[in-house]
């Protein structure tokens, strides 16, 4: 299978400079820095111990924030190397961390002279790859050279479990060479030990502990103005054809509510063009978050066309829908609106979070919806009410992804203290 494998990544990257040029025609690649995942690499590796973390995109980066703040502060990691799969992701990297400690750095393709030329370069103390990041080429050139390796936050759905399952010696080749796995839920858990994985320990989800801000002060004066006066509800992480069931919810709830707006933040803002026409074509009035002409107050929603911000809008919000649920996508992680007390929507393909789902909807936090009259009624009731969720829960939530924070480092401090 690893021959397999490999012939593929070959072929891949023979066209991955084309690939890479559509991508960078497409605005889904940066033009000044694409040739980082051909592993040509300008920055200089830092003297002494580096860690090097590889996370997928910006829910895996944004997750793993708060620990990083707290590995900079020991004293023997001289560096930490993130590297992500994505442009948004690079852009979120800009305004979330300030810390010169850490570098940033795409991720090469999969091949495996660009892993020996990457792990040369950077020669990693320690590595740590986020939740399903499984690259079978890094992952078996990091064992051949002797450098602990951890699976943070390990996420397995059962569609990835039943693939995996498929190939069983490649499979338990690929896991043993985990130093130890830190999986986010029992599933995984299971899962892991079905491979084969010697060390397992379960911690529960690191985004619990992403640190959440109050403030939304960095929004517009007119714009926070305008909302100030608003019923508001968010549609966030939405894809192909949920903008529009959310827009047609919208004009059902114009029916019976006045001052009433919906901020959509899809998943993929290159769509942004696409999802306005839908939606004017619906005769709902559009602003773009980018728009700094002033903001009328009959708008119907609000469009974020930037990275990064969710957390404002939540702020903001009493209510919130998340997308990849109408489809067969597997959902959107509800723990960033659910820590801001947000009530949450779902579709009914929540498949890759569904112990998160289940756990909130025991709290009447989560419904499911299928329909656009059963959103409708349930916003109805959320929008006249004056009321977030429960500070309780909010705070039961917060102490709980501090534990797992605190485990999660102590788990890693062991790898790093004491070791040359």
């Amino acid at each position: 299978m690893l021959i397999l494998y490999r012939l593929i990544i070959n072929v891949v990257c023979i066209f991955a400079p084309i690939i890479l040029r559509i991508r960078i025609y497409k605005q889904k690649e940066d033009e000044n820095r694409y040739k980082e995942k051909l592993c040509i690499i300008k920055k200089k590796k830092p003297q002494g111990k580096l860690i090097w973390f590889h996370a997928a995109s910006v829910g895996e980066l944004l997750s793993i924030v708060p620990l990083l703040e707290k590995l900079e502060k020991i004293k023997e990691i001289k560096s930490i190397l993130l590297t992500t799969n994505t442009l948004s992701s690079s852009k979120v990297f800009e305004k979330k961390i300030k810390s010169k400690k850490i570098i940033h750095q795409f991720f090469p393709f999969d091949k495996d002279i660009l892993a020996k030329k990457f792990l040369s370069h950077w020669l990693p103390n320690l590595v740590i790859f986020v939740e399903s990041e499984i690259w079978p080429n890094f992952i078996l050139n990091i064992k051949n050279r002797k450098i602990p390796l951890i699976l943070l936050n390990a996420r397995i759905t059962t569609k990835t479990y039943l693939r995996w399952k498929k190939i069983p010696n490649f499979t338990k080749s690929i896991f043993d060479s985990f130093d130890i796995c830190l999986s986010q839920n029992k599933e995984t858990e299971k899962y892991l030990t079905n491979f084969g994985v010697k060390k397992i320990k379960n911690f529960g989800n690191l985004k619990f502990s992403s640190p959440v801000s109050l403030s939304s002060d960095k929004l517009n004066k007119n714009i926070l103005k305008v909302f100030h006066y608003k019923k508001i509800w968010c549609a966030t992480s939405t894809h192909i054809g949920e903008e529009v069931f959310c827009g047609k919810t919208h004009i059902e709830l114009k029916k019976r509510l006045k001052n009433v707006i919906l901020i959509i933040i899809p998943r993929h803002i290159h769509r942004i063009n696409e999802i306005a026409k839908e939606l004017n074509k619906m005769n709902l009035k559009i602003h773009l978050h980018t728009n700094k002409s002033k903001f009328d107050s009959d708008i119907d929603i609000y469009l974020v066309d930037t990275f990064g911000e969710t957390q404002k809008f939540f702020n903001i919000s009493k209510s919130v829908f998340l997308g990849g649920s109408l489809i067969n996508h597997g959902g959107q992680n509800p723990i960033e609106p659910t820590r801001t007390g947000c009530s949450i929507y779902h579709g009914p393909h929540v498949n890759n979070f569904k112990e998160i789902y289940s756990y909130l909807a025991s709290f009447n936090i989560s419904k499911k919806i299928d329909t656009i009259n059963t959103l409708k009624k349930f916003l109805l009731k959320d929008l006249s009410s004056k009321k977030k969720e429960s500070k309780k829960l909010k705070k039961q939530i917060n102490s709980m992804g501090q534990s797992i924070l605190k485990n999660i480092y102590l788990e890693i401090k062991k790898f790093i203290v004491n070791k040359k």
